[in-house]
């Protein structure tokens, strides 16, 4: 355990499972004090309770990321409860998948309002606090498949390419100002949403995985944590995979 993010706080979005959760009780972990967000969870739920357990604060948001007036909601009463944020996991993120020719125009807009709109307008109401502070950590969760593509997901895809991309713009935009934006790409990692996968389907991608595992939550959460430090204060623009060799340039 470090002591990185002591007197930090720190906004995960999708933080109450799956790899948000474990980002969350890595950040409180190494110091900080979390704000969980997401769409519904128990404001006293187990994820909660742990890191209050930990010793630091922790408080559960419910808040729709496809909506920006929520967003804007959401900063103001994070703000108001725990103090301004340091740290900003844009972790958040659905999937509706379908083959392009079937797929529906509301799953198309869902999918990029919640996986890249809601990024954009989370960053752009809490980075307000870290303008003033002058310093900040931006880490955004995109994916492999935004590098790679996979059928049956241009829109999921599309979501996280363009996460890719606006890493890259506010890294530029925010650098003179102590504030680092950086993404994480995680391959195919173990959680209550990838379990459900048929036996095939998860034999095949492990064959495609030079490790010969699939990924756990804390192998992402370990990055994240590390990109919020003060370690990390001379990179941004930059994206990381964590993917066991899965995707190799």
């Amino acid at each position: 355990m470090n002591e990185w993010h002591c007197g930090r706080l720190a906004v995960v979005t999708g933080g109450s499972r799956g790899i948000g959760r474990a980002i969350a009780l890595r950040l409180a972990q190494d110091g900080a004090d979390v704000a969980i967000t997401d769409r519904s969870g128990d404001p006293e739920g187990p994820v909660v309770q742990e890191i209050r357990a930990l010793g630091r604060r922790c408080q559960h948001f419910r808040c729709d990321l496809g909506r920006p007036a929520d967003i804007q909601a959401l900063a103001a009463q994070v703000t108001e409860q725990l103090g301004p944020a340091s740290i900003l996991v844009n972790n958040a993120g659905l999937t509706r998948d379908n083959l392009f020719l079937r797929l529906e125009e509301e799953d198309w807009e869902q999918v990029l309002s919640v996986n890249l709109k809601g990024a954009f307008h989370c960053i752009k109401a809490f980075s307000r606090g870290m303008l003033k502070a002058r310093w900040g950590r931006v880490i955004n969760i995109t994916s492999v498949v935004g590098e790679m593509g996979n059928k049956g997901q241009s829109n999921y895809a599309a979501s996280k390419a363009g996460l890719i991309g606006l890493t890259h713009s506010i890294a530029l935009e925010l650098a003179e100002r102590g504030i680092t934006v950086n993404a994480v790409a995680p391959g195919f990692i173990r959680t209550e949403m990838t379990d459900v996968l048929p036996e095939k389907v998860q034999q095949d991608l492990l064959a495609r995985i030079p490790v010969g595992r699939f990924g756990e939550g804390d192998d992402v959460a370990g990055l994240v944590s590390f990109l919020a430090s003060e370690q990390t204060r001379y990179m941004t623009g930059q994206v990381l995979r964590v993917d066991g060799g899965m995707l190799m340039a």
